[in-house]
């Protein structure tokens, strides 16, 4: 038996749930299926302060806070400075939301998935989707399978990909790029007993940058800290024999870290994770629209991910809500969609692509808020990218000083450039 509903959604994430809550509040009979049972473990632990208006429209800011640390700000730290250098978001450019949080993803998915219950969503979970079909001028038509065996099926009027680094559709309609800008990979675990900062500023994330790519470092209200090596692919493609050694000898490469961990212990596994860069060519098509990871993701570095993810659900459902109601005004609703999706994520990607260039270390190590500069990258690491904020004259004057810095120290940028180009052929010739 065939079940029908106005929209499908695949997949349980911040996007998937965002997009399912939102359009069943709106009325609409809305069916989102995730392949695991929640909680389940997702890395992407860090948010941003421009998150939390998005948490309190859903209506879960209270819950967000409950299972969340404080995160005032971003620390980085070089070995080509003395000290480390702190982005406090109280300094952005419009300081309303001043801090935000680190959670545990299991933890903030759950409340996501479960709020879109709570909104009108029909939730199913250890459902995993095999086939999607949009015949001409009829409904979607859903195939699935139940971890018991049982097959599911679904007719809907709009079909919601979801799906994360699966990337469902993307694979299926042979969609999937590797990102030629920017190729890493990762490393992670979480440690007991790791040294954080203290007072305010205990729940900050810190960057550390190092020869080879850059760690996170994400206090965790359980008092556990997570801890994750960002790679060129040139690097990662050396590693021989155990995982787990092949990460501690990373760190040990990263003597400040190697500090902030002397007296911690690391229970768990290592997880390695292979290329995080990646897009799809479409982001919408006939019936359907991709939000979240299941179009892109770049990298981690600026916590970035489950901000874009939320936005996008956000942006993407005001255009089914248009298809549904006025199918003659979709196509401008997806447009629209797509150029506010795409708008984000290049405004991250910039930075992202010159992280680990030397001219970026220098600038961030050593801030200037001459022309607002600081003041825009401080906003734009706080997410403001969505709301009107002017933060874009101050934006292309980091860019030009960026530049400049560059015909300056030609040695340097150019070493930094090859650096990044082996890393992406690296990556290519892996995936190859």
């Amino acid at each position: 038996m065939q079940e029908t509903c106005d929209v499908f959604v695949l997949g349980g994430g911040p996007a998937g749930s965002t997009a399912a809550a939102l359009l069943a509040e709106r009325g609409w009979k809305v069916v989102i299926v995730d392949k695991e049972r929640h909680p389940r473990f997702h890395i992407g632990e860090s948010m941003l302060p421009m998150s939390t208006p998005l948490f309190e429209r859903l209506g879960v800011r209270e819950q967000v806070e409950k299972i969340g640390m404080v995160k005032h700000g971003a620390e980085f730290v070089s070995p080509q400075a003395k000290e480390a250098v702190t982005f406090d978001f109280s300094e952005a450019w419009n300081a309303d939301y001043p801090s935000t949080y680190q959670v545990r993803r299991s933890q903030l998915d759950e409340i996501l998935f479960r709020n879109s219950a709570r909104k009108g969503a029909q939730t199913v979970e250890e459902c995993r989707v095999s086939d999607v079909q949009f015949p001409k001028g009829e409904d979607v038509r859903v195939s699935a399978e139940m971890a018991d065996g049982a097959k599911r099926e679904w007719r809907a009027r709009f079909f919601i990909d979801a799906s994360g680094r699966d990337t469902f559709l993307s694979r299926r309609f042979d969609m999937k790029q590797r990102n030629h800008e920017h190729c890493t990979a990762a490393m992670f675990g979480h440690f007991d007993n790791a040294t954080r900062l203290t007072g305010r500023e205990e729940g900050n994330i810190s960057i550390f940058w190092f020869d080879h790519g850059w760690f996170w470092f994400i206090p965790l209200l359980d008092g556990q800290t997570s801890v994750g090596a960002v790679c060129n692919a040139e690097y990662m493609k050396s590693r021989k024999g155990d995982t787990r050694q092949f990460f501690f000898d990373t760190i040990a490469r990263c003597p400040a870290l190697g500090e902030r961990l002397a007296q911690a212990k690391l229970p768990g596994n290592v997880t390695a994770t292979g290329n995080y860069s990646y897009f799809s060519e479409r982001m919408y098509g006939e019936r359907w629209i991709l939000v979240g990871d299941a179009w892109a993701f770049v990298d981690p570095v600026f916590s970035s991910g489950v901000l874009l993810g939320m936005n996008s659900a956000f942006r993407g459902v005001e255009a089914v809500d248009t298809f549904l109601r006025d199918p003659a005004k979709a196509p401008a609703a997806l447009r629209q969609f797509e150029r506010t999706v795409r708008s984000g994520v290049r405004n991250f990607s910039w930075f992202i692509y010159r992280m680990t260039s030397p001219g970026i270390e220098t600038l961030f190590m050593h801030p200037s808020n001459k022309l607002k500069m600081q003041t825009a990258v401080i906003s734009l690491l706080a997410g403001d990218l969505f709301r009107g904020t002017p933060i874009q004259p101050g934006l292309r004057a980091f860019k030009v000083v960026y530049y400049l810095w560059g015909l300056l120290n030609p040695r340097l940028a150019l070493e930094g450039w090859r650096r990044r180009r082996r890393s992406v052929r690296a990556g290519g010739l892996a995936e190859a």
